[in-house]
């Protein structure tokens, strides 16, 4: 029964995906640490074009750049960029914000000015940490997950 259940067949076929990616471990990994870091800058919904444009600069993988864009997906976005502000607030001693009780331009300009510095302060830190993370774990572990052998699913039986 749990064959059928398409979120298990898709995480399998992505794993595969992973696996089969083309080039050396150190290509996929520095594709995925690419993908890492820009995931983790607050640049929302350009995060993709950005990876790819990057990796074809550099000449790294470009499904593994994509790959690693996606640790900031819609659910652990909020919890990431949320991290991300306090630790970027904190280390610029700055004050924490508050919604102002007019929406004017200039209380929104102040609003944008006083939560994307400590935003992109935060990911910064945050990105070269993860980068460098998924850098050394990718790198060892391509080697290994390439030698997995994934079975195939089994087919059902036709009557003839």
């Amino acid at each position: 029964m749990w064959r059928r259940w398409a979120p298990i067949r898709q995480v399998k076929l992505n794993l595969l995906r992973f696996i089969r990616l083309r080039g050396t471990p150190d290509e996929v990994a520095k594709g995925m640490a690419l993908g890492i870091f820009i995931g983790m800058t607050p640049t929302f919904g350009m995060q993709m074009v950005i990876a790819v444009f990057f990796a074809f600069l550099l000449r790294e993988n470009k499904l593994a750049a994509v790959l690693g864009v996606w640790v900031t997906n819609p659910v652990t976005a909020p919890f990431i960029y949320a991290l991300e502000y306090e630790t970027g607030r904190l280390l610029l001693g700055m004050p924490r914000i508050g919604l102002p009780t007019t929406f004017d331009f200039d209380a929104l300009q102040h609003l944008s000015s006083s939560v994307l510095i400590p935003l992109c302060a935060g990911s910064l830190l945050y990105g070269v940490i993860c980068a460098g993370i998924a850098y050394a774990v990718t790198l060892r572990a391509i080697p290994s997950v390439r030698a997995w052998r994934v079975p195939r699913w089994p087919r059902p039986m036709r009557r003839s």
